[in-house]
This record gives structure tokens, sequence and C-alpha cells, in this order.
């Protein structure tokens, strides 16, 4: 929910020179630079050829190899997160990458004399949840609505709804609630000043 022209278009309103339309723009005032610096690092992955909706929040990301193989849908939120671009990494709506999440499209065949070079295509499905410094390896499908552990080191597909944790990440017997219908963009406080 970056962009500028979504926040303004979606703002809550108060009567003028009222308690809350002080509140409001109080709260918007404080935090309108970093609104800023989110909208200008979504617009530089664009200009560089990404697929980035414009609802989505980008946080202060290290993206290297091709900006055009990062697709990611509506109303997701990325923090500072790590992303090798060396095959299509597609991120889905509504999903939520913590702070230390590492995205690894490609790697080195260990059973190689050679050492090749191997990539694969990462597909996470929308509400998926990565928690906090989650490493994601090469060809892996996250599910809808999925949620990967803090630390978990996933190299095999997550199933919807599932939840994995550990390394090797492991599916535990409990799922996640199949109605899923909030926005994790709403938490974020630059677009909560304008959106409550």
């Amino acid at each position: 929910m970056a962009t500028l022209k979504y926040l303004w278009g979606h703002r809550v309103k108060s009567p003028f020179l009222s308690k809350g339309y002080f509140k409001r723009w109080g709260k918007r005032l404080l935090t309108i630079s970093e609104l800023i610096k989110n909208n200008n690092r979504r617009q530089k992955l664009v200009r560089k050829g990404a697929n980035i909706d414009a609802t989505a929040e980008i946080g202060m990301t290290k993206i290297t190899g091709k900006k055009e193989n990062l697709s990611i849908g509506a109303f997701s939120t990325i923090g500072r997160v790590e992303i090798a671009l060396h095959d299509f990494v597609s991120i889905g709506n509504y999903v939520c990458i913590n702070d230390g999440v590492i995205i690894l499209s490609a790697s080195h065949d260990v059973l190689d004399p050679l050492w090749q070079h191997k990539k694969a295509p990462i597909i996470i499905g929308d509400y998926a949840w990565i928690a906090t410094s989650a490493i994601i390896l090469p060809g892996v499908n996250i599910g809808y609505g999925a949620v990967i552990g803090a630390g978990a080191v996933v190299s095999k597909n997550v199933p919807d709804y599932a939840i994995v944790t550990g390394n090797p990440a492991k599916q535990i017997v409990k799922k996640r609630t199949e109605v899923l219908k909030y926005n994790p963009c709403e938490f974020l406080a630059t677009n909560d000043a304008w959106l409550n």
C-alpha cells in the first residue's frame, strides 16, 4: 500500500481542524519520509524490469540478479530480505516476508564433479508467511496460506496451509486456518497513518 496515490485515494478523512484531523495528519507527517523511501525502492526495481504491484510494500532489500525475474503481488510486504534472482521468483498477494529471510533461486550441484551451477524458480503463494531468518532454496513452491517458521531451511515444496519449521524444514501436525482475510500491509505504521 505504499503508493502515495493509493494512500491518498483511500485515506481516512476527519472533519477539518478536529482532534482526529490533527492526530491523523501528525502521524502522516511523522511517517512520510519512510513512505517516500519505500515508494522509491519499488519504483527503482520496477524501472529495472521487476513486476511489482503498486500496493506492495518493499523494505530495505538486497536483490541481486535480473530484476525482470521478480514478481510481487498486491498487498504483500517484504522486510529486510535478500533475494538472488538467478531464476524467476514469484511472490503472490497478501504475502508477508519478515526480516532476515534469504531467497535463493540458484545453488551448486554437490553431486556433480564440476560443481555445476543449477537454478530453479521459486513460487510463493498468496497469504504465505515467511518468518524471520528463514531460507528458501531453489525450485521450492510455497502453497497458499503456508507458514515458514523462523530460521527454517526450505528445500522441498510446502503444501497449502501447512506450517513447516526446522533445518531441514518439516511439516508439523498443526495446520493454519483456511479462512484468511488479513492485509499484512495494514500493520505497517506508514500505511496505518493513512488508512485507520
